[in-house]
């Protein structure tokens, strides 16, 4: 039997790019490099790496739930921001997502010079396996 393919909708700017926000293939979840970005291109929370943080976690747990999963079953995030000297507010939102969630998933931080917006502090992947 063929794995079903099922996905969320980019609905931003750069989705001419050719992306989906999250697909699932069989009990797997992948959600693309999210960021603090509106319908429209709109940047939410320019400045704020809390603020941008906290929406793109909401907007991933949001995808995977869309997706048939929830946020215990992400097991792997990576973590882009633009000025890692402030890493700790992004974890903040991160560790709050987690919450309660045994075990927490693998995750990486990473310091990049840019992402597509010069607005944009922080960009999120993540990986669920549902019922795993």
């Amino acid at each position: 039997m063929p794995l079903v393919r099922k996905a969320v909708p980019a609905a931003r700017e750069w989705d001419i790019v050719g992306y989906s926000r999250a697909v699932r293939v069989g009990d797997v979840i992948e959600v693309s490099g999210t960021s603090s970005s509106g319908p429209g291109g709109a940047i939410l929370h320019a400045g704020d790496m809390y603020a941008q943080a906290a929406y793109v976690m909401s907007v991933i747990v949001s995808a995977v739930e869309e997706l048939g999963g929830s946020v215990s079953d992400i097991v792997r995030t990576r973590v882009f921001v633009t000025d890692i000297a402030r890493w700790r507010e992004a974890g903040r939102a991160h560790a709050e997502t987690f919450d309660g969630v045994e075990p927490k998933p693998a995750s990486a931080f990473v310091g990049v010079s840019e992402l597509l917006h010069p607005d944009l502090l922080i960009e999120v992947e993540a990986t669920a396996i549902v019922g795993g």
